[in-house]
Protein backbone atom coordinates (compact mmCIF):
# COMPACT_ATOMS: atom_id res chain seq x y z
CA UNK A 1 0.00 0.00 0.00
CA UNK A 2 1.48 3.09 -0.96
CA UNK A 3 1.44 6.21 1.40
CA UNK A 4 -1.41 8.02 2.67
CA UNK A 5 -0.16 11.12 1.28
CA UNK A 6 0.04 9.98 -2.00
CA UNK A 7 -3.21 8.79 -2.40
CA UNK A 8 -4.60 12.02 -1.40
CA UNK A 9 -1.82 13.48 -4.10
CA UNK A 10 -2.74 11.27 -7.23
CA UNK A 11 -6.71 11.54 -6.26
CA UNK A 12 -5.79 16.02 -6.39
CA UNK A 13 -3.86 15.15 -9.57
CA UNK A 14 -2.73 17.94 -11.14
CA UNK A 15 -6.04 19.98 -13.25
CA UNK A 16 -3.33 21.76 -15.39
CA UNK A 17 -1.90 18.09 -16.27
CA UNK A 18 -5.30 16.56 -16.43
CA UNK A 19 -6.45 19.22 -19.52
CA UNK A 20 -3.80 18.74 -21.48
CA UNK A 21 -4.02 15.26 -21.93
CA UNK A 22 -7.71 15.60 -22.29
CA UNK A 23 -6.42 18.09 -25.46
CA UNK A 24 -4.49 15.02 -26.78
CA UNK A 25 -7.51 12.81 -26.62
CA UNK A 26 -9.62 15.63 -28.60
CA UNK A 27 -6.53 16.69 -31.05
CA UNK A 28 -6.69 12.83 -31.79
CA UNK A 29 -10.12 13.09 -32.31
CA UNK A 30 -11.06 16.19 -33.96
CA UNK A 31 -7.41 17.16 -35.54
CA UNK A 32 -4.93 19.14 -33.99
CA UNK A 33 -5.71 21.76 -36.05
CA UNK A 34 -9.23 21.86 -34.76
CA UNK A 35 -8.54 22.19 -31.26
CA UNK A 36 -7.42 24.76 -29.00
CA UNK A 37 -5.69 24.01 -26.33
CA UNK A 38 -4.45 26.73 -23.80
CA UNK A 39 -3.60 24.05 -21.23
CA UNK A 40 -0.04 24.17 -20.59
CA UNK A 41 2.48 26.99 -20.00
CA UNK A 42 4.95 25.13 -22.62
CA UNK A 43 6.85 27.62 -24.28
CA UNK A 44 5.59 27.42 -28.47
CA UNK A 45 9.30 29.59 -29.09
CA UNK A 46 12.31 27.86 -29.81
CA UNK A 47 15.40 28.62 -27.60
CA UNK A 48 17.95 31.32 -29.37
CA UNK A 49 20.27 30.37 -31.35
CA UNK A 50 23.32 30.81 -28.74
CA UNK A 51 21.68 28.01 -26.81
CA UNK A 52 22.53 25.48 -29.86
CA UNK A 53 25.87 27.51 -30.30
CA UNK A 54 26.57 26.99 -26.68
CA UNK A 55 25.77 23.34 -26.44
CA UNK A 56 28.12 22.69 -29.26
CA UNK A 57 31.22 24.45 -28.39
CA UNK A 58 30.91 23.53 -24.60
CA UNK A 59 31.03 19.57 -25.21
CA UNK A 60 33.47 20.17 -28.30
CA UNK A 61 35.68 22.61 -26.15
CA UNK A 62 35.69 21.09 -22.76
CA UNK A 63 36.60 17.75 -20.88
CA UNK A 64 34.09 15.75 -20.75
CA UNK A 65 34.57 14.54 -16.82
CA UNK A 66 34.01 18.14 -16.39
CA UNK A 67 31.12 18.62 -18.22
CA UNK A 68 28.82 15.46 -17.24
CA UNK A 69 30.86 14.99 -13.74
CA UNK A 70 29.60 16.05 -10.15
CA UNK A 71 30.37 19.67 -9.07
CA UNK A 72 29.33 21.25 -5.81
CA UNK A 73 26.03 20.50 -4.77
CA UNK A 74 25.44 24.49 -5.00
CA UNK A 75 26.54 24.44 -8.43
CA UNK A 76 30.04 25.15 -10.59
CA UNK A 77 31.74 28.22 -8.91
CA UNK A 78 32.09 29.84 -12.06
CA UNK A 79 28.84 29.39 -13.06
CA UNK A 80 27.48 31.47 -10.01
CA UNK A 81 29.79 33.88 -10.53
CA UNK A 82 28.45 34.82 -13.79
CA UNK A 83 25.09 34.52 -12.41
CA UNK A 84 25.54 36.64 -9.73
CA UNK A 85 27.16 39.16 -12.15
CA UNK A 86 24.56 39.27 -14.50
CA UNK A 87 21.86 39.82 -11.90
CA UNK A 88 24.14 42.45 -10.73
CA UNK A 89 24.57 44.36 -13.76
CA UNK A 90 20.39 44.02 -14.41
CA UNK A 91 19.63 45.37 -10.93
CA UNK A 92 22.21 46.97 -9.12
CA UNK A 93 22.31 44.61 -6.68
CA UNK A 94 25.75 43.09 -5.20
CA UNK A 95 25.47 39.42 -5.04
CA UNK A 96 29.04 36.86 -5.37
CA UNK A 97 28.47 33.43 -6.22
CA UNK A 98 27.93 32.38 -2.37
CA UNK A 99 24.77 33.75 -2.98
CA UNK A 100 23.83 31.76 -6.02
CA UNK A 101 22.62 27.96 -5.75
CA UNK A 102 22.54 26.17 -8.99
CA UNK A 103 18.78 24.42 -9.06
CA UNK A 104 17.07 22.38 -10.93
CA UNK A 105 14.44 25.09 -11.99
CA UNK A 106 12.82 27.43 -10.18
CA UNK A 107 10.65 24.03 -8.81
CA UNK A 108 13.89 23.01 -7.36
CA UNK A 109 14.10 26.21 -5.63
CA UNK A 110 11.26 26.54 -4.20
CA UNK A 111 11.44 22.92 -2.79
CA UNK A 112 15.44 23.56 -1.42
CA UNK A 113 14.09 26.69 0.34
CA UNK A 114 11.07 25.36 2.39
CA UNK A 115 13.13 22.24 3.37
CA UNK A 116 15.76 24.60 4.53
CA UNK A 117 13.47 26.59 6.42
CA UNK A 118 10.04 24.94 7.60
CA UNK A 119 9.11 22.96 10.64
CA UNK A 120 5.90 20.50 10.57
CA UNK A 121 3.23 23.08 11.49
CA UNK A 122 4.85 26.13 10.14
CA UNK A 123 2.68 28.46 8.18
CA UNK A 124 3.18 29.58 4.85
CA UNK A 125 1.14 32.49 2.90
CA UNK A 126 -0.32 32.44 -0.39
CA UNK A 127 -1.21 35.13 -2.37
CA UNK A 128 -4.69 33.59 -4.26
CA UNK A 129 -4.59 32.89 -7.48
CA UNK A 130 -1.72 31.19 -7.30
CA UNK A 131 0.50 28.25 -9.18
CA UNK A 132 -1.40 24.89 -7.25
CA UNK A 133 2.17 23.43 -7.32
CA UNK A 134 2.66 25.14 -4.14
CA UNK A 135 -0.22 23.25 -2.64
CA UNK A 136 2.26 19.72 -3.40
CA UNK A 137 5.56 21.97 -2.45
CA UNK A 138 4.13 23.01 1.01
CA UNK A 139 2.59 19.27 2.22
CA UNK A 140 6.23 17.99 0.80
CA UNK A 141 7.22 19.52 4.01
CA UNK A 142 4.18 19.41 6.48
CA UNK A 143 3.48 22.85 6.31
CA UNK A 144 0.04 24.54 6.63
CA UNK A 145 -0.58 27.17 3.52
CA UNK A 146 -2.59 29.92 4.74
CA UNK A 147 -4.63 32.01 1.88
CA UNK A 148 -5.14 35.20 0.99
CA UNK A 149 -8.45 35.97 -0.35
CA UNK A 150 -8.04 37.52 -4.18
CA UNK A 151 -8.10 41.38 -4.58
CA UNK A 152 -10.48 41.06 -7.79
CA UNK A 153 -10.19 44.49 -9.00
CA UNK A 154 -6.66 44.33 -9.63
CA UNK A 155 -5.39 41.01 -8.42
CA UNK A 156 -2.50 42.52 -7.04
CA UNK A 157 -2.25 41.82 -3.47
CA UNK A 158 -5.26 42.16 -0.85
CA UNK A 159 -3.09 43.60 2.06
CA UNK A 160 -6.43 43.86 4.70
CA UNK A 161 -6.64 40.21 4.44
CA UNK A 162 -2.97 39.46 4.14
CA UNK A 163 -2.08 41.51 7.77
CA UNK A 164 -4.82 39.53 8.99
CA UNK A 165 -3.31 36.13 7.93
CA UNK A 166 0.12 36.88 9.41
CA UNK A 167 0.32 35.18 12.68
CA UNK A 168 3.49 33.96 15.16
CA UNK A 169 3.04 30.52 13.17
CA UNK A 170 4.06 32.52 9.99
CA UNK A 171 6.98 31.04 8.65
CA UNK A 172 7.07 32.47 5.10
CA UNK A 173 5.07 34.14 2.19
CA UNK A 174 5.82 32.62 -1.43
CA UNK A 175 4.56 35.36 -4.14
CA UNK A 176 4.75 35.00 -7.92
CA UNK A 177 6.22 37.94 -9.50
CA UNK A 178 5.14 38.09 -12.19
CA UNK A 179 2.34 36.24 -11.94
CA UNK A 180 0.82 32.93 -12.97
CA UNK A 181 -2.33 32.75 -13.68
CA UNK A 182 -3.46 36.45 -13.96
CA UNK A 183 -0.47 37.91 -15.89
CA UNK A 184 -0.24 40.92 -13.21
CA UNK A 185 3.06 42.58 -12.30
CA UNK A 186 3.19 43.38 -8.68
CA UNK A 187 4.04 47.42 -8.52
CA UNK A 188 6.99 48.77 -6.69
CA UNK A 189 4.35 50.77 -4.60
CA UNK A 190 3.13 47.03 -3.72
CA UNK A 191 6.44 45.98 -2.92
CA UNK A 192 6.89 48.73 -0.81
CA UNK A 193 3.93 47.96 0.91
CA UNK A 194 4.48 44.18 1.62
CA UNK A 195 7.77 45.11 2.84
CA UNK A 196 6.51 47.51 5.41
CA UNK A 197 4.18 44.99 6.74
CA UNK A 198 6.31 42.34 7.01
CA UNK A 199 9.10 44.17 9.00
CA UNK A 200 6.58 45.11 11.21
CA UNK A 201 5.06 41.62 11.75
CA UNK A 202 8.81 40.45 12.61
CA UNK A 203 8.72 42.88 15.22
CA UNK A 204 5.72 42.51 16.79
CA UNK A 205 5.98 38.43 16.60
CA UNK A 206 10.03 38.64 17.76
CA UNK A 207 10.40 36.27 14.33
CA UNK A 208 11.56 36.12 10.80
CA UNK A 209 9.55 35.59 8.38
CA UNK A 210 10.99 34.30 4.67
CA UNK A 211 9.57 35.94 1.59
CA UNK A 212 9.92 33.65 -1.58
CA UNK A 213 9.61 34.98 -4.15
CA UNK A 214 9.03 32.98 -7.77
CA UNK A 215 9.78 34.76 -10.55
CA UNK A 216 10.16 32.68 -13.94
CA UNK A 217 8.61 34.94 -15.90
CA UNK A 218 10.57 37.95 -14.90
CA UNK A 219 11.74 38.90 -18.07
CA UNK A 220 8.57 38.13 -19.59
CA UNK A 221 6.76 41.67 -19.53
CA UNK A 222 4.67 43.83 -22.04
CA UNK A 223 5.49 48.00 -22.80
CA UNK A 224 8.66 47.73 -21.13
CA UNK A 225 6.93 47.26 -17.44
CA UNK A 226 9.46 46.83 -14.91
CA UNK A 227 9.32 44.16 -12.37
CA UNK A 228 10.71 45.20 -8.61
CA UNK A 229 14.28 43.02 -7.66
CA UNK A 230 12.47 42.66 -4.70
CA UNK A 231 15.73 41.91 -2.15
CA UNK A 232 16.50 45.74 -2.39
CA UNK A 233 13.29 45.93 -0.66
CA UNK A 234 13.43 43.54 1.92
CA UNK A 235 16.23 41.56 3.24
CA UNK A 236 14.54 38.02 4.52
CA UNK A 237 13.94 37.36 0.70
CA UNK A 238 14.85 34.75 -1.58
CA UNK A 239 14.54 34.65 -5.16
CA UNK A 240 13.60 31.25 -7.54
CA UNK A 241 14.51 31.69 -11.27
CA UNK A 242 13.99 29.47 -14.21
CA UNK A 243 15.41 29.51 -17.20
CA UNK A 244 12.25 27.62 -19.18
CA UNK A 245 10.84 30.74 -19.94
CA UNK A 246 12.98 33.14 -20.72
CA UNK A 247 15.32 30.65 -22.98
CA UNK A 248 12.48 28.02 -23.68
CA UNK A 249 14.21 25.21 -21.63
CA UNK A 250 11.59 23.94 -20.01
CA UNK A 251 12.72 20.11 -20.12
CA UNK A 252 16.00 21.10 -19.12
CA UNK A 253 15.03 21.94 -15.68
CA UNK A 254 17.94 24.55 -14.87
CA UNK A 255 17.24 27.67 -12.50
CA UNK A 256 18.88 29.28 -9.56
CA UNK A 257 18.13 30.48 -5.98
CA UNK A 258 19.70 33.57 -5.05
CA UNK A 259 20.18 33.81 -1.00
CA UNK A 260 21.21 37.65 0.15
CA UNK A 261 24.00 37.62 2.66
CA UNK A 262 21.83 39.82 4.80
CA UNK A 263 19.42 37.05 5.78
CA UNK A 264 18.96 35.79 9.18
CA UNK A 265 20.66 33.10 9.45
CA UNK A 266 22.76 33.18 6.42
CA UNK A 267 25.23 30.72 7.06
CA UNK A 268 22.96 28.16 8.86
CA UNK A 269 20.55 28.35 5.41
CA UNK A 270 23.14 28.57 2.89
CA UNK A 271 24.77 25.12 4.13
CA UNK A 272 21.32 23.79 4.47
CA UNK A 273 20.65 24.45 0.86
CA UNK A 274 23.14 22.50 -0.56
CA UNK A 275 22.25 19.51 1.77
CA UNK A 276 18.62 20.04 0.60
CA UNK A 277 19.89 20.07 -2.74
CA UNK A 278 21.13 16.59 -2.34
CA UNK A 279 19.08 14.98 0.13
CA UNK A 280 15.90 15.66 -2.21
CA UNK A 281 17.54 13.70 -5.09
CA UNK A 282 18.55 16.53 -7.26
CA UNK A 283 22.14 16.11 -6.12
CA UNK A 284 23.16 19.33 -8.32
CA UNK A 285 21.36 21.26 -11.17
CA UNK A 286 22.38 19.62 -14.51
CA UNK A 287 25.73 20.38 -15.22
CA UNK A 288 25.86 20.79 -18.96
CA UNK A 289 22.65 23.09 -19.04
CA UNK A 290 24.74 24.87 -16.23
CA UNK A 291 27.37 25.78 -18.26
CA UNK A 292 25.41 26.54 -21.64
CA UNK A 293 23.49 28.86 -19.19
CA UNK A 294 26.50 30.70 -18.58
CA UNK A 295 27.00 31.57 -22.29
CA UNK A 296 23.89 33.06 -22.55
CA UNK A 297 22.75 35.26 -19.67
CA UNK A 298 21.85 37.91 -21.90
CA UNK A 299 20.02 35.90 -24.49
CA UNK A 300 16.60 35.78 -24.98
CA UNK A 301 14.24 33.70 -26.97
CA UNK A 302 11.68 35.72 -29.17
CA UNK A 303 9.27 36.65 -26.29
CA UNK A 304 8.03 39.43 -28.46
CA UNK A 305 5.52 36.85 -30.06
CA UNK A 306 4.02 36.28 -26.65
CA UNK A 307 2.88 40.14 -26.59
CA UNK A 308 2.00 40.09 -30.14
CA UNK A 309 -0.71 36.71 -29.04
CA UNK A 310 -1.96 38.65 -25.72
CA UNK A 311 -2.95 41.66 -27.36
CA UNK A 312 -5.09 39.69 -30.31
CA UNK A 313 -6.42 37.64 -27.89
CA UNK A 314 -7.00 40.11 -24.93
CA UNK A 315 -8.72 42.54 -27.61
CA UNK A 316 -10.91 39.90 -28.99
CA UNK A 317 -12.52 38.57 -25.37
CA UNK A 318 -13.09 41.40 -24.40
CA UNK A 319 -15.12 42.34 -27.38
CA UNK A 320 -17.19 39.02 -26.81
CA UNK A 321 -17.69 40.24 -23.40
CA UNK A 322 -15.17 38.74 -21.42
CA UNK A 323 -13.85 40.29 -18.26
CA UNK A 324 -10.29 40.43 -17.71
CA UNK A 325 -7.72 42.35 -16.25
CA UNK A 326 -5.20 42.88 -18.80
CA UNK A 327 -1.97 41.30 -18.30
CA UNK A 328 1.63 42.94 -17.91
CA UNK A 329 3.43 40.13 -18.24
CA UNK A 330 3.63 36.08 -18.35
CA UNK A 331 1.99 34.25 -21.13
CA UNK A 332 -1.52 33.52 -19.29
CA UNK A 333 -4.83 35.44 -18.77
CA UNK A 334 -7.18 35.16 -16.33
CA UNK A 335 -10.98 35.75 -17.56
CA UNK A 336 -13.75 35.63 -15.50
CA UNK A 337 -16.17 32.50 -16.63
CA UNK A 338 -19.73 33.66 -17.44
CA UNK A 339 -20.78 31.01 -14.90
CA UNK A 340 -19.78 31.06 -11.08
CA UNK A 341 -18.71 27.27 -11.63
CA UNK A 342 -15.30 27.62 -13.28
CA UNK A 343 -15.30 23.60 -13.64
CA UNK A 344 -18.72 23.33 -15.61
CA UNK A 345 -17.79 26.68 -17.83
CA UNK A 346 -14.46 24.47 -18.83
CA UNK A 347 -16.50 21.55 -19.57
CA UNK A 348 -18.50 23.47 -21.68
CA UNK A 349 -15.78 24.93 -23.89
CA UNK A 350 -14.81 21.52 -24.74
CA UNK A 351 -17.73 21.57 -26.58
CA UNK A 352 -16.06 24.26 -28.49
CA UNK A 353 -13.12 22.79 -28.87
CA UNK A 354 -11.66 24.86 -26.19
CA UNK A 355 -9.09 23.70 -23.54
CA UNK A 356 -8.82 26.25 -20.78
CA UNK A 357 -8.36 25.59 -16.87
CA UNK A 358 -10.44 26.86 -14.32
CA UNK A 359 -9.97 28.85 -11.64
CA UNK A 360 -10.27 26.78 -8.89
CA UNK A 361 -7.18 25.30 -9.59
CA UNK A 362 -5.05 28.23 -8.59
CA UNK A 363 -7.57 28.98 -5.26
CA UNK A 364 -9.74 31.23 -7.30
CA UNK A 365 -13.10 29.88 -8.76
CA UNK A 366 -15.51 31.61 -11.54
CA UNK A 367 -12.65 32.62 -13.44
CA UNK A 368 -10.31 30.36 -15.92
CA UNK A 369 -6.75 30.50 -17.43
CA UNK A 370 -5.89 30.75 -20.73
CA UNK A 371 -1.64 29.65 -21.83
CA UNK A 372 -1.22 32.07 -24.80
CA UNK A 373 2.35 30.30 -25.69
CA UNK A 374 0.80 28.71 -28.64
CA UNK A 375 1.42 29.79 -32.27
CA UNK A 376 -0.13 32.66 -33.43
CA UNK A 377 -2.59 30.79 -36.26
CA UNK A 378 -4.17 28.77 -32.60
CA UNK A 379 -5.06 32.50 -31.26
CA UNK A 380 -6.77 33.41 -34.17
CA UNK A 381 -8.31 30.15 -35.40
CA UNK A 382 -9.86 29.93 -31.53
CA UNK A 383 -11.32 33.05 -31.85
CA UNK A 384 -14.72 31.94 -33.26
CA UNK A 385 -14.92 29.34 -30.56
CA UNK A 386 -14.36 31.46 -27.70
CA UNK A 387 -17.36 33.98 -29.46
CA UNK A 388 -19.86 31.26 -29.55
CA UNK A 389 -19.26 30.26 -26.32
CA UNK A 390 -19.82 33.93 -25.06
CA UNK A 391 -22.79 33.60 -27.43
CA UNK A 392 -23.91 30.42 -25.97
CA UNK A 393 -24.36 32.00 -22.36
CA UNK A 394 -25.59 35.36 -22.99
CA UNK A 395 -28.31 33.60 -24.72
CA UNK A 396 -29.58 31.39 -21.56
Amino acid sequence: MISKKMIELIKNGSAIRAMFEEGKIMSEKYGKENVYDFSLGNPSIIPPESVKNAIFEIIKEQPETIIHGYMNNCGYEDVRKKVAQNINDKNGTDFGKDNIIMTVGAAGALNITLKTIINPGDEVILFAPYFGEYNNYLSNYDAVPIIVKPDFERFSINFEDFEKKLTKNTKAVIINNPNNPTGVVYSEDDIKKLAEILEQKQKEFKISIYLISDEPYRELVFNNESVPYITKYYKNTFVGYSYSKTLSLPGERIGYLVVPSELDDYEQILGGLGVANRILGYVNAPSLFQKVIAECLNDTAELSIYEENKNILFKALTEYGYECVEPKGTFYMFPKSFINDDKVFCEKAKEFRLVIVPGSTFACSGYFRIAYCVDKNTILNSLESFKLLAEFYEKK
